[in-house]
């Protein structure tokens, strides 16, 4: 199973086991004013869960819970739409069990796995009109908007750009 923690938290891949939180974290207005929309059936949310696994298994998308090391869950992220030189990453949320850098680390996580595991050289990616903390967090990793629409401004960034914020904020993540 892939795993991959960093100074306070970790991110592994999903399992079915998983889809209670899934729904918990989905559903609550607190977490999901920028994401799509989703039921509140946890059996259905198994279910999907173990149609993605089809997917996981043939490398098209990787479905992460982020948790604290001590295994709290605390968010998800999802790794998806690869294409031949780059990958996006979404479904990314944290809840109030998340660590102070969980933000960043879990950041750092999907950048490492999407660049280091599925050796992509950047990433593409969508963030929500009116999301303005997501888009500031992004701009300050060295992301470029290339795009919008009327719904959404999209991205891209380098491994480059990541390898060098890594390297300005190394001292928040070291232990």
């Amino acid at each position: 199973m892939i795993k991959l923690a960093s100074k306070t938290i970790g991110i592994r891949l999903i399992t079915e086991d998983d889809a209670a939180f899934v729904v918990g974290l989905r559903t609550d207005e607190k977490y999901n004013k920028y994401l799509s929309s989703v039921g509140d059936d946890i059996e259905a949310q198994r279910r999907w869960i173990r149609t993605y696994k089809e997917d996981e298994k043939a490398g098209k998308q990787f479905y992460f819970i982020i948790e604290k090391l001590d295994g709290t869950p605390c968010g998800t992220v999802r790794i998806y739409d690869l294409r031949e030189d780059s990958f996006s990453w979404g479904s990314w949320i944290l809840n109030e069990d998340k660590t102070k850098y969980s933000a960043i680390e879990s950041a750092f996580l999907v950048y490492e796995f999407g660049f280091k595991h599925l050796n992509f050289k950047k990433s593409h990616f969508e963030v929500m009109k009116g999301n303005d903390k997501v888009v500031s967090f992004h701009e300050k990793m060295g992301a470029i908007e290339v795009g919008e629409d009327p719904t959404y401004k999209y991205f891209e960034i380098l491994q480059e750009s990541v390898e060098a914020s890594k390297a300005r904020l190394s001292k928040l993540l070291s232990n």
